[in-house]
């Protein structure tokens, strides 16, 4: 049976409770990596199924947070919140790449 995550704050997993989407993850692991993954889910008291897609769900999560995340150095922080304090207009490149953004959009 498919199963979903319940999540508490801060994404912290709690348990799995039944889902019924049907949708499968297929995958091979060695025997010493199963045994660690057994014993890592009895020592969560959850099941083998829950405890894997707990630890995905978590690991995708954080690999799509630090994708969307950029941290500037102090220079460059400097630098970006001098640019939005300032009261200039946008030259030609910034008014075509608008342009093509609105364009893209469709607005």
């Amino acid at each position: 049976m498919p199963y979903g995550i319940v999540y508490l704050a801060k994404g912290n997993c709690m348990s799995a409770l039944p889902n019924r989407s049907g949708n499968r993850l297929d995958f091979r692991v060695s025997t010493e990596h199963k045994r660690l993954i057994e014993r890592a889910a009895v020592a969560e008291g959850q099941t083998v199924s829950s405890f894997a897609i707990a630890s995905l769900l978590q690991a995708a999560e954080a690999a799509l947070q630090r994708a969307s995340v950029r941290t500037l150095s102090a220079r460059d922080s400097r630098a970006f919140l001098k640019m939005l304090d300032s009261d200039a207009e946008p030259n030609a490149a910034l008014r075509a790449a608008a342009k093509h953004y609105k364009a893209r959009r469709g607005r």
